[in-house]
């Protein structure tokens, strides 16, 4: 953490004296145009040296300008014809002022800035601003507000709170017109919890904070998670209605076999998916530039990562269960299972 040096600065304040000035037949612009050219230099010409080009600048050598006293010296031509020296037109003061000016909303503005390593931006700004209002009693005059990451964080929360809804909505949307089923359509939403474990969970082990890249990240999980449930159920709906039209289903072992056959048989496109997914993301997982912006990206691919490789798992062993369990209350009583 550090503050902006808004005072302890020194400045020479030069007042001229306007009627001196005139005596002398100098105008202001003249007086401010030598005292510029005595101290900060002013480039006269250019040096060339085959494609290299040098400016060369001419000012008083450091001796000449090196204190009030010297500086006071500093001679100043006249269209007269003559030369006036500083000390004869104006008198200089030295100041303290501010290090730095800023301007925020009409208003002066110092900023303290904090980088943090082991909070999120928001948990440690709720934090800070509850110590801040105990400790701090900001004078008459002053106000205080908390900007920078914190403050596009809280621009990006109230989008979400829009934009997740909606996307949301919309996902449960397409798989109900995709399966013309709110069973279907609820057991396919089971991947959401169970991908946002394996999303957490590699979050608090990378040791990733909340961000808006996570969000982001999340939000695409949605969609992933969404598209392999799909796949996962039609393979066994698939397996299961070809099952019932060759008059197969007569019993519960005839729709385990079934069930079997659909989430067996079909890993290879399901891993395929998976696996596609995965490729794709480790490189972004394992780049270490910051340049290519690492540090945003892998934000954005860890919860992808975490969340798809629990969904496959709850996709392979869940799935198969909770579809028995729906398709056995077709079977005959007699036929069902003990367990359930």
């Amino acid at each position: 953490m550090f503050a902006e040096r808004v005072t302890g600065g020194y400045f020479l304040d030069f007042n001229f004296n306007r009627e001196a000035l005139a005596r002398h037949g100098i105008s202001i612009k003249q007086a401010h145009d030598s005292v510029a050219k005595a101290l900060g230099g002013r480039n006269v010409t250019t040096a060339i040296e085959g494609r290299e080009r040098y400016s060369v600048n001419v000012r008083y050598a450091r001796a000449f300008r090196q204190n009030k006293e010297h500086i006071r010296r500093i001679l100043i031509d006249s269209p007269k014809g003559y030369q006036v020296p500083l000390s004869e037109v104006a008198t200089i003061q030295m100041l303290n002022g501010p290090g730095m000016i800023r301007n925020d909303n009409g208003l002066l503005t110092g900023y303290v800035y904090v980088d943090l390593e082991e909070s999120d931006v928001g948990g440690y700004v709720k934090k800070a601003k509850k110590t801040v209002n105990e400790k701090l009693d900001l004078p008459s005059g002053y106000s205080l507000s908390w900007s920078g990451q914190y403050q596009s964080m809280g621009r990006v929360k109230e989008k979400l709170k829009v934009v997740l809804p909606i996307t949301f909505l919309i996902i449960i949307v397409l798989i109900y017109l995709n399966t013309k089923s709110a069973m279907k359509t609820s057991i396919v939403l089971l991947a959401i919890p169970f991908s946002a474990i394996g999303a957490v969970w590699l979050l608090y082990i990378l040791g990733y904070n909340i961000s808006i890249a996570v969000w982001v990240g999340l939000i695409a999980l949605l969609g992933i998670d969404a598209e392999m449930a799909i796949y996962m159920l039609l393979y066994l709906d698939l397996a299961y209605e070809k099952r019932k039209k060759e008059g197969k289903l007569n019993s519960f072992a005839d729709l385990k076999e079934a069930i079997h056959f659909g989430a067996v048989k079909r890993i290879r496109p399901k891993m395929m998916t998976v696996l596609t997914t995965f490729m794709a993301l480790l490189p972004i997982m394992l780049a270490s530039s910051a340049s290519s912006g690492a540090d945003v990206m892998k934000r954005m691919a860890a919860p992808m990562v975490g969340g798809i490789l629990t969904s496959f798992l709850l996709e392979l062993l869940v799935y198969p269960a909770i579809f028995a369990i729906w398709k056995e209350r077709s079977l005959p009583t007699d036929k069902r299972s003990d367990v359930v």
